[in-house]
């Protein structure tokens, strides 16, 4: 077994350069072993797995413990002893920040009004929305692509879905980015965490007072043998599907452009055989998914991973990224291949908490990319040799523009 005093443990750290492009650094740690200790901007030293059989292990281990209010203590204990502010806790205290039996409680409410047959009754929708888009572009010659496809398809499909008014889009997609962002970058985060709850509690109001057929609706309605969601619940599973049901699409077709342009002849080989797309998509998510790391665990006790003992009440981070370019796991797993094999990728996680919103993100992925590829064959960047520029945040991976050329 490995060395298990912290104090002599390695230090990694993240700093601005890894943003850019944390696989270089993730290659750079996978040489010395599965799991690290890292510093993050906050200055607070995390646990991140990088391994593959170690992430899935992680992902799926009862030890590893996921309540916001505990978290928030180990990480007060570890910083300046500064709460997270009482807004972004009110947001937090959703399903994917539970264990059971809370966790299969709120799921169990969620699923009744998430089912597979109203994901795939949206087709027709989203084909729609995806078209509209498209013919709006083709009036010219280079767009923004994340401004101008990637980031409105899936926005206008989660609005639609959930209740929300498209036209709150700038708000609620500015305060996102602001919660989502670099972990020690606070500045900001409370006032639009205020702003968020705020808003959704009032939607949560609204939809109580004047039911309709969305989502949101079906939630406020939703009962269990007499259970039903309270309204810190209802503001909290809100929060979690309009930022996942958003952010995680936006970076699969963001993220799956940009890796396709870089390798001109799968977009081909896509561009001849179009039928390849759901293949693909798991490639896409395989090889640059839109979740770098997952939402932070806790050790309840010692925990051994990859031969490293990480003591209790510990910080742990699982980087899905890393994971999913694990050379143990994948043969050649820095090169996009769109038709390569992609079983056990762990891009949607694994395990209880696996994204109850990847049947839908599935879905508009497909339509997009079938779409893009059929209405622009010559699809390019408009600079090849530019820097991309990207967002700062260890959860989300995903650009902030792609400049293209459409023909």
């Amino acid at each position: 077994m490995a060395d298990t005093t912290t104090a002599a443990a390695p230090v990694e750290t993240i700093g601005a350069d890894f943003f850019d492009d944390p696989h270089a650094h993730y290659r750079r740690w996978r040489t010395t072993g599965p799991v690290h200790r890292v510093l993050f901007p906050d200055n607070v030293i995390r646990w991140i797995v990088i391994g593959h059989a170690e992430a899935r292990a992680a992902l799926a281990d009862p030890r590893l413990r996921k309540d916001t209010v505990r978290a928030d203590e180990i990480l007060r204990a570890k910083r300046d002893g500064t709460p997270t502010d009482a807004n972004t806790m009110v947001l937090l205290q959703h399903m994917l920040s539970t264990d059971p039996p809370e966790h299969t409680r709120l799921r169990k409410l969620v699923n009744k009004a998430f089912t597979t047959r109203q994901v795939a009754a949206l087709r027709p929708r989203i084909e729609e929305i995806t078209e509209n888009l498209l013919e709006a572009m083709d009036g010219h010659d280079e767009v923004d692509l994340m401004q101008a496809f990637a980031n409105p398809l899936p926005v206008t499909v989660i609005c639609e879905l959930l209740g929300v008014p498209f036209d709150d889009r700038d708000d609620f997609q500015a305060w996102t980015r602001s919660l989502v962002g670099v972990v020690g970058e606070e500045e900001g985060r409370p006032a639009a965490a205020a702003a968020m709850a705020a808003y959704l509690s009032s939607l949560v109001r609204a939809k109580q007072s004047r039911p309709a057929e969305d989502l949101l609706s079906q939630l406020v309605l939703a009962d269990e043998g007499g259970d039903r969601l309270t309204d810190r619940e209802l503001v909290s599973m809100a929060f979690l599907l309009l930022v996942a049901g958003h952010e995680t699409t936006v970076n699969l077709i963001g993220n799956g452009v940009h890796a396709l342009l870089r390798e001109p002849t799968q977009w081909a080989a896509l561009c001849a055989d179009p039928v390849g797309v759901p293949e693909a998509i798991e490639e896409f998510l395989r090889f640059d998914g839109p979740v770098d790391m997952a939402t932070l665990r806790f050790t309840a006790e010692p925990v051994t991973l990859g031969g490293v003992e990480i003591p209790a009440g510990e910080i742990v981070n699982v980087a899905l990224a890393a994971a999913n370019r694990d050379p143990a796991r994948f043969t050649d797993p820095d090169t996009l291949t769109v038709d390569g094999p992609t079983a056990g990728h762990l891009a949607f996680g694994h395990g209880i908490h696996f994204c109850v919103g990847a049947p839908l993100a599935r879905l508009e992925a497909e339509i997009a990319f079938t779409a893009l590829l059929r209405r622009f064959p010559d699809l390019r960047l408009a600079d090849p040799a530019a820097t991309m520029h990207w967002q700062t945040s260890t959860l989300i991976r995903g650009l902030l523009d792609l400049p293209v050329r459409l023909r």
